[in-house]
């Protein structure tokens, strides 16, 4: 992989996330998938800061945005429509070999930001898995951040037959 870049997922069809993305300010948006369930995600070279918080006002729904700095460390950005936002870092040893104050990301107020999100979404999350994701490493932050959807409750991004 090897890339910067980024992932926006949204309750909302790809078209309309795409459409919602490109308003907000998200560009390069090269994939996209339908998660099913109603969820929807693009893939993109660039996001603003505050983008989750920017579709949430568009689409209604939660928003999850993931910032990714060259595979390595994701940032996590979530945001609900009754005005929830949280914060968390993906692969955080690989980012204190950045020199990225993870203190600034504490883990137990990104596994609550996470429940609450889920719920808000109408999810079943299993806080064992997301805490795993939140603490966990890889050698890929895309990686986590697909493991992290499925501990969400996000039914195609949950491990499956094919992942054993």
């Amino acid at each position: 992989m090897g890339d910067s870049g980024g992932m926006t997922v949204a309750r909302a069809t790809v078209t309309e996330l795409r459409e919602f993305a490109a308003e907000a300010g998200v560009e390069g948006v090269d994939a996209d998938a339908d998660l099913g369930g109603g969820w929807s995600v693009v893939y993109c070279a660039d996001q603003p800061d505050g983008v989750a918080a920017a579709l949430t006002r568009r689409t209604g729904a939660p928003v999850l945005a993931v910032a990714f700095l060259d595979s390595d460390v994701g940032f996590i950005e979530g945001a609900t429509f009754a005005g929830g936002r949280w914060k968390a870092l993906l692969n955080r040893d690989t980012a204190e070999d950045y020199e990225i104050p993870v203190d600034r990301f504490p883990v137990d107020a990104a596994l609550a930001g996470a429940l609450d999100w889920a719920a808000a979404g109408g999810l079943t999350a299993d806080p064992e898995a997301v805490r795993a994701v939140l603490t966990g490493s890889e050698a890929f932050a895309e990686d986590l951040a697909e493991r992290l959807l499925g501990a969400l409750g996000i039914e195609s991004a949950a491990p499956g037959e094919d992942d054993a």
